[in-house]
């Protein structure tokens, strides 16, 4: 068992067994009294619990209606979950998590709010409108046992639809954003669109910009002609919403089970969901790394709203000797906040990414009495600069250990992953292509061609049934491939390791370069059904 230990002020000695137990602590006795102090449960985000530490990684889809979030969950899953509704039309009304449990059913917003063993207590502010639109479906599925997956309601266009939920929708998704380890953005390729709701929501995730993966979901819909406008017109629209320079990872494909309407691009979706799959498979081996990179944003956080309290309270007892005038000049002081931030990123010396959003914290202000603002307390600092210095950098060593750990543990089966490994099936990826083509045949694959080699070999002058080395180089330059492929060719090809090439080995060689030139990646070592029969005794 790898853990380590730390003293705390009483000498006492703290044991972490694994990082999510050393977040648990740390939290707790260092982070949470400095939030508590400065009412960052108000402002920004609620208390972490227990659940939230231990929970499996989360995955929120987010998009318009029709995009197809909730088919893409029916697609990884390979069947359909309990409260699951599919149409054209704007089907999912409600915030959906979908979990795993061996017993099947649906458990109400307002139930599920107040289950201990569950992560979504904090959801009850958000009020009854949220809870009767929020709902736990859990399903006895293996995907499910390394992943949960949150479905939303579609995002629809106009003022009306917005004003209509009744509930605070951005404000939602950003409670989700900062807890779940994906957040899948879905686009329908045939209707590109993104209505002001929807750019609402997007600007609701930044700051988790690491944690979001684009789709262009129902590609197939479409030809590879118009594939390329519509990526392009994507790539312009994204760059205006997300406001940041790099370019954003976006995922082609068609995410169900019904035959494609366009197969031209098959290669290209078959790549593209092997990516993404992938890139979701990770999350539990990343799980821990996860939150503790989040406690560490939550601390950056929680010290630089107490700065932004400090210099309130500090401008208010220079300025306001006496009880008149305190509601103008706490107008003052909200209306130049931004002032105020710029005082104490030169003073602090803090990032300005590291600032709370402008607009919220007046909002959030204007509700607030500045009066019971508790004073500032070096202490609360400390020890979370502390914490900071040296108890995360020793949770930060003990991650390694545990993504070994996690390497040798199944990643996420079942359902639609069980392609992502698939070679049992001729249907796995990549099977009987490239460097697998002719794998579980009779006949050596190389011996379809044979003919063209053994009369380019005839050309090159052999003794004794050999080529020299640089009579075979003489020929393989000419497929433009640069030495150090042609060199690992070479190497693959020779089997016998005499330095020279033999008609079999010759062939071999010509396969391996149409692979390569074909587009796909050689081996470090040959498979055995490439191997020539006349040297498999070898």
């Amino acid at each position: 068992m790898f853990s380590w230990l730390s003293r705390d002020e009483n000498g006492k000695q703290d044991l972490f067994e694994n990082v999510t137990e050393g977040l648990k602590k740390i939290y707790k006795a260092k982070l949470l009294p400095l939030e508590q102090h400065y009412q960052f449960h108000d402002f920004h985000s609620p208390q972490l619990d227990d659940p939230d530490f231990d929970a499996k990684p989360m995955i929120l889809l987010v998009g318009q209606y029709s995009t197809g979030k909730t088919t893409f969950i029916k697609y990884l899953l390979e069947r359909d979950f309990p409260g699951i509704r599919i149409g054209p039309e704007p089907t999912t009304d409600r915030f959906i998590a979908v979990m795993y449990d061996e017993k099947e059913g649906v458990i109400p917003g307002n139930a599920l709010v107040v289950d201990p063993n569950k992560q979504f207590r904090p959801l009850s502010k958000f009020g009854n409108a949220f809870l009767n639109r929020f709902q736990c479906s859990t399903v006895a599925s293996p995907v499910l046992k390394g992943i949960s997956i949150v479905d939303t309601p579609g995002i629809l266009s106009g003022e009306k639809q917005r004003v209509d939920r009744g509930y605070d929708f951005t404000g939602v998704l950003e409670w989700f954003a900062e807890r779940v380890d994906r957040i899948i953005l879905l686009f329908d390729a045939h209707k590109l669109d993104i209505s002001d709701e929807f750019r609402r929501s997007i600007e609701a995730l930044r700051g988790h910009d690491d944690k979001i993966r684009i789709v262009l979901n129902k590609a197939d819909m479409i030809d590879h002609q118009q594939l390329m406008r519509v990526y392009g017109a994507l790539m312009w629209s994204l760059g205006k919403v997300l406001q940041t320079p790099e370019v954003a990872r976006v995922y082609i494909g068609s995410f169900w089970d019904q035959p494609l309407r366009y197969d031209v691009n098959r290669r290209l979706f078959e790549d593209e969901e092997q990516d993404l799959f992938r890139d979701m498979q990770s999350l539990p081996r990343n799980a821990a790394l996860r939150k503790l990179n989040d406690l560490i944003k939550r601390a950056r956080l929680a010290k630089v709203k107490n700065d932004v309290h400090a210099y309130i309270i500090s401008a208010l007892r220079k300025d306001m000797p006496s009880m008149f005038g305190k509601d103008s000049k706490k107008k003052e002081l909200i209306k130049n906040l931004g002032q105020i931030y710029d005082q104490i990123q030169r003073e602090q010396q803090i990032s300005p990414g590291d600032f709370p959003d402008l607009r919220k914290m007046q909002e959030c202000l204007m509700h607030h009495d500045f009066s019971k603002f508790n004073p500032i307390k070096i202490k609360l600092l400390e020890v979370v600069d502390k914490m900071l210095a040296e108890d995360i950098a020793k949770l930060m060593a003990m991650i390694p250990h545990e993504e070994v750990t996690a390497m040798s543990e199944p990643l996420i089966k079942g359902g639609a992953f069980e392609g992502v490994e698939d070679q049992i099936s001729p249907f796995g990826y990549k099977r009987g292509e490239g460097i697998d083509a002719g794998a579980g045949e009779p006949e050596w694959i190389v011996n379809k061609d044979r003919y063209k080699y053994d009369s380019i070999f005839e050309t090159l002058g052999p003794t004794d049934g050999k080529i020299t080395g640089a009579a075979a180089k003489s020929e393989m330059i000419k497929s433009k491939l640069p030495n150090s492929m042609l060199g690992k060719i070479w190497k693959l090809s020779d089997i016998d390791k005499d330095g020279l090439l033999d008609p079999d080995e010759f062939a071999l060689a010509m396969h391996l370069i149409n692979v390569k030139l074909e587009g796909y990646d050689l081996p470090a070592e040959l498979p055995d059904h490439l191997i020539p029969p006349s040297k498999r005794d070898i």
